[in-house]
């Protein structure tokens, strides 16, 4: 899994997310695992009531779990995701280039 890291810090205050999306004809879903760092896990499995594509679904979950871990008061954030494009895209690596994706990232 790629990580997304959006700034260095000591290992003692980092939480760790961990995201999963996933896109079939029977309908959405995600994953999440929210790590502390005292190592305490906070796990979710969240099925989504629209339809999605499996790149939105990854954004979706992406965003819902930073969402998630604000609210659990992490202030220093290192994302881990299954999805090379969804990672490549945050980092600046990869252009996005649709409407709906341009969104996600802003």
């Amino acid at each position: 899994m790629a990580g997304m890291s959006v700034e260095d810090t000591s290992q003692d205050q980092v939480w760790l997310l961990h995201v999963d999306g996933s896109s079939t004809t029977q309908g959405s879903g995600v994953g999440i695992v929210i790590t502390s760092p005292q190592s305490e896990d906070l796990e979710f499995a969240i099925k989504f009531n629209f339809k999605a594509s499996n790149n939105e679904a990854e954004y979706e979950v992406l965003v819902i779990g930073m969402r998630m871990a604000h609210e659990a008061r992490a202030t220093h954030l290192l994302a881990y995701s299954d999805s090379q494009l969804i990672v490549k895209q945050v980092e600046g690596t990869y252009e996005a280039k649709e409407e709906s994706m341009i969104q996600y990232l802003q």
